[in-house]
C-alpha cells in the first residue's frame, strides 16, 4: 500500500530531540531517507504537548494516509487518539526519554532504522483504552503516580532534570502519601479498597522479574487492572521489591484483575489521573474500557499482520 503523503510531528521537547539541541538535523536526515524512497513527508516540530495535540488534529482530517509521531510516549499517545478519530494510520519514531508503546512493538529506538520501519510499512492493528472517552496506549492510574507526575513537572519548571526531579517528587509523594477511598465496579462485583494507587493497563503487563513492565501483546482485547489494599510505606517498599523479584502476584494484599471495562467510583467529584505519562484531572465515575483493533501501527515485518 503507499504510504504517502504522511505527516511527521516532532516534539521539541523530546529525549533525543532535546539533547540533540537542533530539530533542523533531525528533519534533514527524514527527509533525506523518505525522499529516497519517494514518500513525500511533511515534517511540523511542536514547541508543546498542546502544539503537538493541535496538529495532530489538523493532519487527521487531512491527506495523510500515515500521522507519525516523533518523541515519547505522551507524543506517541496525542497523535495516536487524532489518529484514531482521523482512521489514519500511526507510525512512530522513538525519541522520547521513555518509549514503552515502541518497546512493546519492537520498533527500533534509533532514527534510521525507525524511519527505515516506516518506509517498509508493514502494519497491525492494536488495541487502545480509554478512560471517560480519553485514549492511551499504555496505562493510566490514580493515587501515587499522579502525585509523583505533578511534583516531577514543577521541579523540571524550577530546573531540575527529568530522573533528579522524578526522584525528588517521589520522596516529595511518599511524605504525604495519599490514600484513595474508591470502589471498582469490575466482572459483575463490586470492590471497596482503601489504597495508594490503582494501575489500569492496555492489555497485560509481565510481573515475573526479567519483563516487568512489558507487554507481549497489544491485541488481546483485555483491561488489566492492579490495585494494592491500604499498605504502609514500608509496605509499599516492599511490594516494589516483590516485582522487582518477580514475586509481586504472591502478595496477599496485591489484586491483579482482567476485564473489558471498569467503573471505578469515589467521593470525589474530580481526580487527577495520569495516563502514558501525562496528567490531567478528571470528573467522576471514570469509566474505563477497552477498544479491540482501534489502531493499525506501522511494525517491524516480525511484528506484522
Amino acid at each position: 500500500m503507499p504510504l504517502t503523503p504522511i505527516k511527521i510531528i516532532i516534539s521539541a521537547s523530546a529525549g533525543s530531540v532535546a539533547s540533540a539541541g537542533d530539530n533542523h538535523k533531525i528533519r534533514e536526515r527524514l527527509a533525506t531517507i523518505f525522499d529516497a524512497n519517494e514518500i513525500y513527508a511533511d515534517v511540523s516540530v511542536a514547541r508543546s504537548g498542546a502544539e503537538v495535540t493541535q496538529l495532530a488534529q489538523d493532519a487527521a482530517r487531512g491527506p495523510y494516509k500515515v500521522m507519525v509521531a516523533a518523541g515519547g510516549d505522551g507524543t506517541v499517545n496525542s497523535v495516536a487518539a487524532a489518529a484514531v478519530d482521523g482512521g489514519k494510520i500511526l507510525g512512530v519514531l522513538p525519541l522520547g526519554t521513555l518509549n514503552h508503546f515502541a518497546r512493546d512493538l519492537n520498533i527500533p529506538s534509533g532514527l534510521e532504522a525507525a524511519a527505515q520501519t516506516i518506509v517498509a510499512g508493514h502494519t497491525t492493528d492494536v488495541d487502545v483504552a480509554e478512560v471517560n472517552n480519553r485514549i492511551f496506549l499504555n496505562n493510566s492510574s490514580l493515587g501515587l503516580y499522579p502525585t509523583i507526575v505533578r511534583e516531577r513537572q514543577k521541579r523540571e519548571r524550577l530546573g531540575f532534570r527529568k530522573w533528579p526531579a522524578f526522584f525528588w517528587a517521589t520522596i516529595q509523594a511518599l511524605r504525604r502519601y495519599p490514600f484513595l477511598d474508591v470502589q471498582l465496579r469490575v466482572n459483575g462485583e463490586l470492590l471497596d479498597r482503601l489504597t495508594p494507587f490503582v494501575f489500569v493497563g492496555n492489555n497485560e503487563y509481565a510481573m515475573d522479574l526479567f519483563n516487568i513492565g512489558l507487554r507481549d501483546r497489544l491485541d488481546r482485547g483485555v483491561l488489566s487492572i492492579y490495585i494494592t489494599h491500604r499498605a504502609s510505606r514500608l509496605k509499599l517498599i516492599g511490594l516494589a521489591l516483590r516485582a522487582v523479584t518477580g514475586r509481586l502476584r504472591d502478595d496477599k494484599d496485591f489484586l491483579e484483575l482482567y476485564s473489558t471495562e471498569v467503573k471505578i467510583l469515589t467521593g470525589r467529584k474530580r481526580l487527577r489521573v495520569a495516563f502514558d505519562g501525562e496528567v490531567d484531572l478528571m470528573k467522576t465515575p471514570l469509566h474505563y474500557r477497552v477498544r479491540p483493533g482501534a489502531l493499525r501501527v506501522i511494525v517491524p515485518n516480525s511484528v506484522a499482520d
